[in-house]
């Protein structure tokens, strides 16, 4: 029954009598240490509410811990408070495994030994905790445990939870009945098996709160004491007012006993200056000081098209057409300099009869970044639309390509929209000798409608050869399409029909000639 501490400093003791020097700690001539080599394995029984009740193998070293995990731990209904070693037919120890979740206490963690039977019963208490507590869940107590003990296994009170007390629902073996236990009675107040225990949270309001909005350097929400308890002192603590405040008038909102709200309208400007009484405020009160820009529609200004950032801006007084030029990044390369348009609503609040007028346009020409022809003067307002137009003499460069048997083969920007077939061939140096002119091909990128166009096509021919069909075939719109040219004929009668007017993204391939034929099918030798 000795330890592997104890068994080594017996075998010294025993060998220091024939190897003399195995005492001796401070200069040792010989040592002698013990290892274990091998552990032998003992046979327990663990029996009653387990997941897998049964014989089990475990190592000698193993503790009634280890037995239990081998077992699958306990059942529903299995107890962790009352587990019972039995050795040799005696109940040798109770372990309440509870010690060692909540406190880290192994004390109960005994070692088993051969043949010893771990009983797990039924239990006695099982209660359930919700609400605001930190592990709202089912704790198994003790007959002589109480609600303070179940406070402290359930780790205690969330920080919004109501502490003054808490409910408890209890069966009293032929109804529910509900218990509201005070704090001074957690500890006293016992548990029973069943019992449903629910903490529940502050309630949510305020008993001191001030809350400012609006024109101050500071709204928040501000404690309601014995200092701070009227409207100057609220906007003082608030850092005062700033300088777009509207003092004519401020809004009090108030809550009465019934929880209704009034206004209470506050000459803000008078308070200040002291020459009005001051307002007393009550818990729950809302000042509003509104800004001078709450009270009027100050519309952003929006600027289209050939500018660097066309988007919406916000209006400022005393904006120019230039300064908006100017936040928008400046005039694109292809802007108009002769042709900006701002577009103005009608406003008209005295108007009692309709109007057909739904708005007036103001026309402007810019010199380096200046109005030079226009209304003098003139200032944007709330609302105002700019249009910045595309010059109608800006051309970006449109290439086209040949490729194939063609002298300098590659892109060539065209010079005019008319430019034809025969005019790219003449620009590339003319055709190679081995040409084959007559299998020259046209690829064309797609434009928008004419997708649209071949989307159309392909419905209709899905609506009639069904879909099955038309997924075998695999046919659906490609970006780039073939034109059918006739190059010879448009080489040789240049400005006809044969020969096309080209447009951006075309691209010409001229074959080589080929002086062989290909024969598939059913013939002798394909």
């Amino acid at each position: 029954g000795m330890t592997i501490a104890e068994a080594n400093d017996y075998l010294k003791r025993t060998l220091n009598k024939i190897y003399n020097g195995l005492d001796n700690t401070d200069d040792p001539t010989s040592d002698i240490r013990l290892t274990l080599g091998g552990i032998r394995t003992i046979q327990i029984n663990v029996m009653g509410e387990v997941v897998q009740p049964g014989t089990y193998s475990l190592s000698s070293f193993s503790t009634v811990f280890h037995a239990l995990y081998r077992a699958g731990g306990v059942s529903d209904i299995g107890s962790l408070r009352n587990v019972q070693l039995v050795r040799n037919g005696k109940n040798i120890a109770t372990i309440d495994v509870y010690q060692f979740i909540m406190k880290g206490n192994i004390q109960d963690d005994i070692r088993l030994q051969e043949g010893d039977v771990v009983i797990v019963p039924a239990y006695e208490v099982l209660v359930k905790i919700d609400g605001k507590v930190k592990r709202p869940m089912r704790f198994e107590m003790k007959k002589d445990e109480n609600l303070s003990t179940l406070i402290g296994y359930a780790g205690g009170f969330d920080a919004d939870a109501y502490t003054r007390s808490l409910r408890v629902v209890r069966q009293n073996g032929q109804e529910y009945e509900v218990n509201t236990v005070k704090d001074l009675d957690y500890s006293v107040y016992k548990m029973r098996n069943g019992d449903v225990v629910t903490a529940e949270a502050i309630l949510n309001r305020f008993t001191n709160k001030l809350e400012i909005r609006g024109a101050v350097y500071r709204p928040g929400i501000y404690q309601l004491n014995g200092r701070l308890n009227t409207v100057r002192e609220l906007v003082n603590e608030a850092q005062g007012l700033t300088g777009d405040a509207f003092l004519n008038r401020a809004v009090l909102y108030r809550q009465r006993e019934d929880l209704t709200t009034e206004v209470v309208p506050v000459d803000i400007k008078a308070i200040m200056d002291g020459t009005s009484q001051n307002i007393i405020l009550t818990k729950n009160d809302i000042l509003y000081i509104p800004s001078i820009h709450d009270l009027e529609d100050r519309g952003d200004v929006v600027i289209h098209g050939e500018v660097a950032k066309p988007a919406s801006y916000p209006y400022a007084d005393n904006m120019t057409l230039e300064d908006l030029i100017i936040q928008a990044g400046g005039l694109r390369e292809a802007a108009s300099v002769v042709r900006v348009d701002v577009s103005r609503r009608i406003r008209n609040p005295h108007s009692t009869a309709d109007n057909d007028t739904i708005g007036r346009t103001y026309t402007f020409s810019l010199k380096e970044g200046f109005v030079v022809d226009g209304t003098p003067g003139f200032v944007l307002q709330p609302y105002d639309e700019v249009y910045v137009r595309r010059s109608p003499g800006y051309q970006a460069q449109q290439n086209v390509a040949v490729e194939g048997e063609i002298l300098f083969e590659g892109s060539y920007a065209m010079t005019s929209r008319t430019e034809r077939l025969s005019d790219l061939i003449r620009k590339a140096g003319g055709s190679t000798k081995n040409a084959y002119l007559r299998g020259a091909k046209l690829t064309r990128v797609a434009t928008e409608g004419e997708k649209k166009r071949m989307e159309d096509v392909l419905r209709l021919m899905s609506r009639q050869l069904g879909e099955a069909m038309m997924d075998s075939l695999d046919i659906h719109v490609e970006d780039h399409f073939t034109v059918g040219i006739d190059l010879e004929k448009a080489l040789a009668n240049p400005g006809s029909t044969a020969d096309i007017v080209l447009r951006e993204g075309d691209v010409v391939f001229i074959p080589k000639s080929t002086n062989t034929v290909k024969i598939n099918g059913a013939v002798m030798v394909p």
